[in-house]
């Protein structure tokens, strides 16, 4: 199996590290030929809090996914996230170079590159220079300007910034691990990759992944990232609390949210009993199925709430006709549709990850979504898809190597 065909992506959640790994065909097409997870160790809300329980988690998952596919891997495109991740709008503006005025693909890397000399907050760095639409001589909404000829170009991006030293523990982590970065890739918009098509993109749609401790959203309009947001609040909280409603131990608040959670109290009989000790023989006592469903319902809205409101913050509340797109590991819970379409007034649906091809069933579960988007996220790469071009990037993460050593 030639190594330049296969492309990995692992997504180091707070939760569990998960990993898959592709195959580009002879035609093109992407097989999903490998997927691995492990329980994830040091890292919290996205952020690393411990590099040595964090590289013994990534290993773990490494491991698994390279004797499911027979060969190892050396290199990957990693999710990044954490509530320390900021966007920005920024604008670049160029001089077309060449004599006739015809537009070249260099013209657009400098626009680009003109783009990221935004301002930033001190000790940020940019991950994504995302270009949303480009004009030529003041003619604007111009997608691709390649081959179009003027002698101004314009850009307007969205710059997805994060914190230097955050940045640089991730790096730090996968070099001890053996792995090579290929991209360090914002994890909605690897979500964003694997649950949402071209169509949605066109009309507006916004994608919620609710993760254990955060929930991260991208809203998108005429195939077009309008916002990215990180929020601070995911679906432990909603064990947590269950845990302090009911009085008992995280570990039995987790199980009864899986076995008998709703979001949707109509479904749930008044009269229904939860007996404790028919999930843990250690615990003595019982709870109302309706007064947990009701827990989980005001927690649910809240969240959904919090993300409504950045929605609102660019005027998209309730106007999105492709409504909005769930995902994660989180939205497992029953009712949790219903729960959402309640509260952004919009059409709702789970995300099906898709652009693939697969035997394995793992591959299209919600959870692997970050995965399999940072797999797609290579196989789709173009030249206005990314961002900081891989050579620059590849020289910052050397820097970082250098700075690292003793």
């Amino acid at each position: 199996m030639p190594r330049q065909n296969i492309i990995t992506g692992i997504d180091l959640g707070s939760e569990t590290v998960r990993a898959a790994v592709g195959r580009v065909g002879p035609e093109g097409d992407l097989h999903i030929i490998g997927v691995s997870e492990a329980p994830s160790e040091g890292v919290s809300k996205g952020v690393i809090n411990s590099i040595e329980d964090a590289i013994s988690s990534i290993s773990s998952c490494v491991e698994k996914a390279e004797r499911m596919v027979g060969i190892p891997i050396e290199h990957a495109n990693i999710s990044i996230s954490g509530i320390h991740i900021i966007s920005q709008e920024s604008k670049g503006v160029v001089g077309v170079s060449r004599a006739d005025g015809e537009i070249k693909e260099e013209d657009v890397t400098r626009v680009l590159e003109a783009a990221q000399t935004v301002a930033t907050p001190p000790n940020y760095g940019i991950l994504h220079v995302l270009p949303r639409s480009f004009s030529v001589d003041n003619q604007p909404g111009i997608k691709d300007p390649v081959g179009m000829t003027g002698i101004r170009l314009e850009v307007d991006a969205q710059i997805i910034l994060g914190l230097s030293n955050q940045i640089k523990n991730l790096t730090k982590c996968f070099y001890r691990v053996g792995i090579g970065i290929d991209e360090l890739v914002f994890t909605i918009l690897a979500t964003a990759e694997a649950v949402l098509n071209k169509h949605q993109k066109e009309l507006g749609v916004a994608v919620v992944n609710l993760g254990n401790t955060t929930t991260s959203m991208a809203c998108f309009e005429e195939g077009d990232i309008l916002s990215a947001k990180i929020l601070p609040i995911g679906s432990r909280h909603i064990t947590s609390d269950i845990a302090i409603g009911l009085r008992i131990p995280m570990r039995l608040a987790e199980k009864i949210k899986v076995r008998y959670g709703t979001a949707d109290p109509q479904k749930v009989s008044p009269d229904s009993q939860i007996n404790f000790k028919d999930l843990d023989e250690a615990e003595e006592g019982s709870a109302r199925r309706l007064e947990v469903a009701e827990i989980i319902q005001a927690r649910c809205e809240e969240i959904f709430r919090m993300a409504d409101r950045e929605l609102a913050n660019i005027d998209r509340s309730g106007k999105l006709p492709a409504g909005i797109v769930l995902t994660g590991g989180g939205i497992r819970l029953d009712g949790i549709v219903e729960s959402a379409k309640q509260t952004f007034k919009l059409p709702v649906s789970i995300g099906a990850s898709e652009g693939f091809i697969s035997s394995i069933d793992k591959a299209y579960d919600v959870a692997f979504s970050t995965a399999v988007g940072l797999v797609l996220w290579s196989h789709r790469f173009g030249r206005l898809r990314s961002t900081v071009s891989r050579r620059e990037l590849g020289g910052k993460i050397k820097k970082w190597f250098k700075s690292l050593l003793p």
